[in-house]
């Protein structure tokens, strides 16, 4: 993992031979929910519902992730955003097996998706926890003074 806190697989980060088609509205609204946590949170993913993760233990440990629903990687973004957590992507295939596949009821319409998914994020911007935390000026002096303490 590096300096890494969280590695997220990204299956939008390169093509690879055995890619195959994202369903299109699964697409349209990764694209957008992306899209919108980038401009939001001034992170860098390219997807933000890829399940494939890794995350450093004392970074999991910091989250206090509440929402068991789709919607729970949005709110692992906004609080690693928050903490200032450092987030690293690697590509993998995008393969998917069952285009037809549903996200049970009430979700299957992408619309739907969308507006639970935007709640989601607004839910956790609009969250005490965890205190937004401003990156350091400078990461040198920040590794000096938690290696001090």
């Amino acid at each position: 993992m590096g300096a890494a806190d969280i590695v997220s697989a990204s299956r939008y980060l390169a093509d690879f031979p055995e890619n195959n088609l994202a369903p299109p509205d699964r697409q349209r609204v990764n694209h957008k929910i992306t899209d919108n946590l980038n401009a939001t949170l001034k992170i860098n993913i390219t997807d933000a519902f890829c399940g494939f993760k890794a995350y450093r233990t004392d970074a999991l440990a910091k989250l206090r992730i509440t929402e068991n629903g789709w919607g729970m990687p949005l709110q692992v973004w906004v609080q690693a955003a928050r903490l200032g957590l450092k987030i690293v992507e690697v590509a993998i295939p995008r393969i998917y097996l069952d285009p037809n596949r549903t996200f049970g009821v009430g979700l299957t319409n992408p619309d739907s998706r969308m507006q639970y998914y935007m709640s989601v994020i607004d839910d956790a911007l609009n969250s005490p926890f965890p205190p937004r935390v401003a990156p350091p000026l400078n990461p040198l002096a920040a590794n000096r003074s938690m290696s001090a303490g």
